[in-house]
């Protein structure tokens, strides 16, 4: 399925080596996007493998992604992730 190209995703995922977070922006197809960071594609989540996707949000324009996305990142703290996690699984 392919959104139009004013949707951008913003998403978190989660490493099951280290359980570390790892936060992105992009706009294309999410799954396109897991396969890049799964697949080694992506250095940083090379060594994080495997991962799994546990959170994302649609935003309309690549400056609302990257603003997000550093909004995210800006807080440091593994517990406003997991509560932004578990109220998105609501």
């Amino acid at each position: 399925m392919k959104n139009g190209d004013s949707t951008f995703y913003v998403y978190v995922l989660q490493s099951l080596k280290d359980f570390s977070f790892y936060i992105g922006q992009c706009d294309d197809l999410l799954d396109k996007r897991m396969s890049k960071n799964t697949d080694g594609f992506s250095k940083y989540t090379a060594s994080k493998r495997p991962l799994r996707l546990v959170y994302f949000e649609l935003v309309t324009s690549r400056s609302e992604a990257l603003k997000r996305e550093k909004q995210i990142k800006k807080m440091k703290s593994k517990i406003y992730i997991e509560n932004l996690i578990k109220n998105w699984k609501k």
